[in-house]
């Protein structure tokens, strides 16, 4: 299988798993082995062998600190017959390799020309290869290396580094081709092949196999629980991540500070603050070096469980701190809403990269501060950053927060002109904004285009067709959503339910309603019910919709009461909407909104005294109405405006355009059922008026 993989170097990420090769495990004993000291991977260079301090060609390549000046001693070497010689043909390959200053290309051409190199100068290009920008040049070494006429035999150092690169690059089919060799040369019960077999399986997402090569093995040091404790950590499985770190203590072996990162990460997943104070506790009892790494997990962990004056400490004695220390203090502050301390805190970094951008982006675009967010993207691109994939779902987001089309289609230009990769949660996000954004049609072509979708957009595009009215359409998704093997969340059925409302469609309104618990076991939350009270009292159901509120297994809120309210005002039931009101007042009783329209009812229904009343109480406890807020965008900006705004610098000729559009509306109703010619001629006329008044304004 591996020669075929080999030769034709597809790099598959998913293949089909053969676990077979696990049965060479199976005989073997369990037992752990302290840290090795005696023996350890080739290092670049051994400069105490007496050779090297000797000769004057390996002192000076010692100090060589260019290519031109490598040529040179390479060139001496060469002149003097000694590049036949093992030893310094390995030490000039070593440090082309490995050194500061190595050189890769000239690493393997020199290589490539040696008449029979030895296992080590083979192993130092792979693990230089390895280690360098270009990893997968690693699998082209060794391919080299299986060809070379047999001469040469892979040792136990060659393939930790391969190892190492199949689990960088996701290469999962290969991978498990040269786990094929590994065992077949007999290295499986080397420490460090593994070791390298456990992390290049954790990091292809095999954990029940690399759990089942650490259970079976007969070797495994505190690498190997490092590996497999940070792999479940890796994919969210933070119960199992602590519990082989109890297990680790059951046989005695002590943890270093990579261990204390799994276990502080797995409590930042579960949200456990206790036990990331405990595990913080014993990192401080054992003297155990709060390296960088460590303090931004605990960092991290005290931020996701709500601490943030514990991460705050953590971070103020920090003598070195770094981008992710930072962005993790950020993170902390905007998720909590203090969004002037973040940005403080993220104004003082000394250096960012995108992660900081997009976390304050983020911060900001879940705030609701939408405008804000998409100024700091501005910022972003100003500076010189190039923006990911995360930072456009953000800014998608933003757009869709306030209805900013143009800025959304000017992203979406900008993934497709940088060739953007569409993954699920961005494809996600353009149908989101699209259909928040008044564009249904748009929404429907990305979502058709997308390659692949999840549950949450199938949700994203029925809830934008519910939001358009398109109810049947919405519900044919849903549909189809289920065909296909998705199972709807809270989210969707809220879309569905919605799509029923705007439609009208009652009866449907109650089978998935009834289907939300029945067939997919998930409880209606407030949104739910707020959704099914407003689909029975706008078709007349006023009873049904009042009894749906009494039997609610949790207590209705504002929403709820309000869409009562509202459709008891509009059927003319005055008894239920006075309750309804009198509900919503004991919940809310600042907001305005509440207070007048209860007075309007009573005055729809000639009861003057009691409209006094509400207004008169309104007054005492001091609510005064909010004025009303509107916003339109131009050119990729959102202006808002609110009842006698004056503060746009064009506030006069918005106004005037506003004049010239009530004379239009009075002089159409005016010229109704008057001659045709008669219409056309006015309307004509005060069309062209409002055009030039609107030109004027957006110039």
């Amino acid at each position: 299988m591996l020669s075929s993989i080999l030769r034709s170097l597809q790099f598959v990420s998913t293949p089909p798993l053969n676990p077979s090769f696990l049965s060479s495990y199976s005989s073997l004993h369990r037992r752990s082995l302290p840290p090795l000291k005696g023996k350890k991977p080739p290092t670049n260079l051994n400069k105490n062998h007496a050779l090297f301090l000797n000769n004057p060609f390996l002192s000076i390549l010692q100090n060589c600190k260019s290519l031109p000046q490598l040529k040179q001693i390479q060139t001496q070497i060469t002149t003097k017959g000694l590049m036949s010689d093992w030893f310094f043909s390995s030490r000039l390959i070593a440090f082309c390799a490995l050194s500061e200053h190595k050189n890769l290309d000239h690493c393997i051409k020199i290589l490539y020309n040696l008449q029979n190199p030895n296992v080590f100068s083979w192993n130092v290009t792979i693990r230089g290869c390895a280690e360098s920008e270009n990893p997968n040049e690693a699998i082209f070494v060794y391919k080299q290396m299986l060809r070379n006429n047999g001469c040469i035999r892979p040792d136990n150092y060659t393939y930790p580094s391969l190892l190492k690169v199949c689990s960088f690059l996701m290469l999962k089919y290969l991978g498990f081709g040269i786990l094929g060799h590994v065992f077949k040369l007999g290295f499986d019960a080397d420490i460090y092949v593994h070791n390298g077999v456990i992390h290049f399986l954790v990091s292809s997402g095999e954990l029940e196999l690399a759990s089942k090569v650490f259970d079976d093995s007969c070797v495994r040091d505190l690498v190997s629980w490092n590996s497999l404790i940070n792999g479940y950590v890796r994919s969210g499985r933070a119960k199992e991540a602590i519990g082989v770190y109890r297990k680790m203590q059951e046989e005695g072996v002590e943890p270093d500070e990579v261990t204390m990162i799994g276990v502080v990460s797995s409590c930042a997943q579960l949200e456990d603050l206790k036990l990331g104070r405990d595990f913080h506790n014993f990192i401080e009892e054992r003297g155990l070096n709060l390296t960088i790494p460590l303090a931004n997990a605990l960092m991290d962990m005290y931020v996701k469980c709500g601490n943030l004056d514990s991460a705050q400490r953590i971070f103020d004695s920090m003598e070195k701190k770094t981008v992710v220390s930072y962005t993790t203090m950020v993170v902390g502050y905007a998720r909590l809403g203090l969004l002037d301390a973040a940005r403080k805190l993220f104004d003082e970094m000394p250096e960012k990269d995108v992660v900081p951008w997009n976390t304050i982006i983020g911060g900001y675009v879940q705030a609701k501060c939408s405008k804000e967010a998409l100024v700091l993207f501005h910022e972003m691109q100003a500076g010189g950053i190039k923006p990911d994939e995360v930072t456009m779902v953000y800014c998608l987001s933003a757009c869709s927060q306030i209805g900013a089309l143009d800025v959304g289609i000017w992203i979406h230009h900008y993934i497709e002109k940088h060739k953007l990769y569409l993954n699920v949660a961005l494809g996600t996000a353009l149908v989101d904004m699209y259909a928040k954004c008044g564009n249904i049609t748009k929404a429907l072509q990305v979502f058709n285009e997308m390659p692949s979708r999840n549950s949450l957009t199938w949700t994203s595009i029925i809830g934008g067709l519910a939001l358009h009215g398109n109810a049947h359409d919405a519900l044919s998704y849903f549909s189809e959503m289920i065909e296909v093997g998705l199972t709807p969340d809270e989210v969707t059925f809220l879309g569905v339910l919605s799509a029923c409302c705007h439609g009208g469609l009652v009866e449907e309104g109650r089978k998935y309603f009834t289907q939300m618990t029945s067939k997919f076991g998930l409880s209606p939350q407030l949104k739910h019910y707020s959704c099914m009270v407003d689909l029975l009292g706008r078709a007349g159901l006023l009873d049904e919709a009042g009894q749906l509120v009494q039997s609610m297994a949790i207590e209705p809120d504002a929403v709820v009461w309000g869409a009562l309210f509202f459709a008891c005002r509009m059927y003319g039931n005055f008894l239920m909407g006075e309750r309804a009101a009198l509900k919503l007042l004991e919940l809310d009783p600042h907001d305005s909104g509440i207070y007048v329209l209860l007075a309007n009812m009573y005055g729809d229904a000639n009861m003057w005294e009691e409209a006094g009343k509400v207004r008169k109480m309104m007054k005492e406890r001091g609510v005064e109405k909010i004025p009303g807020c509107s916003s339109i965008e131009v050119n990729g900006t959102v202006y808002e405006f609110i009842v006698r705004d004056k503060s746009h610098p064009k506030s006069e000729q918005i106004y005037d355009c506003l004049i010239q559009l009530s004379r239009q509306s009075e002089i159409s109703e005016f010229t109704y059922g008057l001659p045709k010619y008669y219409n056309d001629f006015n309307l004509g006329l005060e069309v062209e008026t409002q055009q030039s008044s609107s030109m004027d304004i957006i110039q």
